[in-house]
């Protein structure tokens, strides 16, 4: 029989079947062992404090990312005014003459893209801008990105930039993807003509947004925003208008990432404010301008860029140059069942709502070219070192 002293911890020198080799507790010991284990009033607030703090913080995050100014418009909407009949005949000719007369235009169909070209061009000099010519080879192809500039006559060095991409993704005619955005911006460039901001505003139409181009020093937005940056221009804020024309009322039509389920709307009726955590002050200020002067529904985010589908656009190349930058949207894929297809086509968009959205839009670009004071972050004045050093 082994024999172990209750009052020592020392191992037993024998062994049996049965019994285990081991240290001997003693039972004062034991108790001791007990008591420890159980939690002090100090330690069970603590620990209910940590499970609170968890759902606080998420909360907190959460609100952080989706709390925006003003109210979304919600209920019926109002019948077009006669400005809004107006805008959405042109958007829909300007979508058929983009989409539908040239079709599918790229790099790979050089005389589409360089028609689409030549039909930006001749809008706006109709509207009597003059039209800048940035060009630039992308395999092979003399591409151009077009720009026009309304100058602030108080701090003309500060600049909000509106763009769109003309390219489409080969095989589809890109009716929603980007003809509505390019139509939206040659109606905002009608209706600025000829008015007079603070700010400079300047109206961009980008080639070489679509694969395999996106994420690349070949997208027309990155060329155009790295050489902004080697010229140490002032842009204040740069709105990406991206997939602009299909709207629909019907339940579960909207999808998203997770999680942002959890805070939006099933239904793919509204507009999209998006932009990442550094552009979060410029996404609410447009949001809110948006919001006072348009009844359309809208929603905003700001998260972090690299989140799906928060990247998606011409604003990317401007968060890599350094500036502010956020993109407009219907959401895209999210919502827009010929996304990148051969069906998206002129008659699939709405453009009533379009022609809300672009007259909406307008009264933001206005609202931000108004302002003066630099508004930029700290965090937007730090291009990413490894995207300029590809551009110089």
């Amino acid at each position: 029989m082994c024999r172990a002293s209750r009052l020592n911890s020392r191992r037993s020198s024998c062994t049996g079947k049965g019994k285990r080799d081991g240290p001997a507790v003693s039972g004062f010991e034991l108790k001791g062992a007990r008591r420890a284990t159980r939690p002090t009033p100090g330690k069970r607030i603590a620990r209910a404090l940590r499970w609170a703090f968890v759902p606080g913080l998420m909360v907190a995050c959460g609100w952080y990312v989706t709390g925006m100014p003003g109210d979304s418009w919600s209920g019926p909407l109002p019948p077009l005014s006669a400005q809004q009949r107006l805008i959405r005949d042109k958007l829909q000719s300007h979508v058929g003459a983009l989409a539908g007369r040239i079709g599918e235009r790229n790099v790979w169909r050089p005389e589409a893209l360089a028609a689409a070209a030549d039909y930006i061009r001749v809008t706006l000099e109709d509207l009597g801008y003059a039209v800048r010519d940035q060009s630039f080879l992308s395999e092979g192809v003399e591409v151009a990105n077009l720009e026009v500039e309304l100058p602030g006559h108080l701090v003309p060095r500060e600049i909000i930039v509106l763009g769109a991409h003309y390219d489409s993704a080969p095989g589809t005619p890109g009716a929603n993807d980007n003809a509505s955005g390019v139509a939206a911006l040659l109606e905002i460039a009608r209706l600025l003509a000829g008015q007079r901001y603070t700010r400079s505003v300047r109206l961009v139409a980008f080639a070489n947004e679509e694969p395999p181009f996106f994420y690349t020093e070949a997208m027309g937005s990155a060329v155009y925003a790295a050489r902004a940056r080697r010229r140490g221009e002032r842009i204040e804020a740069m709105l990406a208008l991206e997939t602009l024309g299909w709207y629909t009322d019907q339940p579960g039509s909207q999808r998203y990432p997770f999680p942002f389920s959890l805070f939006y709307p099933d239904r793919g009726n509204f507009v999209g404010f998006v932009g990442n955590l550094p552009a979060r002050g410029l996404v609410r200020r447009a949001l809110a301008a948006f919001r006072a002067s348009t009844q359309f529904p809208s929603e905003g985010v700001a998260a972090p860029g690299g989140m799906e589908g928060v990247h998606w656009s011409d604003h990317w190349s401007f968060w890599q140059a350094g500036y502010p930058a956020i993109m407009i949207t219907d959401t895209a894929l999210f919502r827009y069942p010929h996304y990148h297809a051969a069906t998206d086509t002129p008659e699939r968009l709405d453009y009533p709502s379009l022609a809300r959205v672009t007259l909406g839009l307008a009264e933001v670009v206005a609202a931000l070219a108004a302002k003066t004071g630099s508004e930029r972050n700290g965090t937007y004045l730090r291009p990413n070192p490894l995207f300029q050093l590809a551009l110089t």
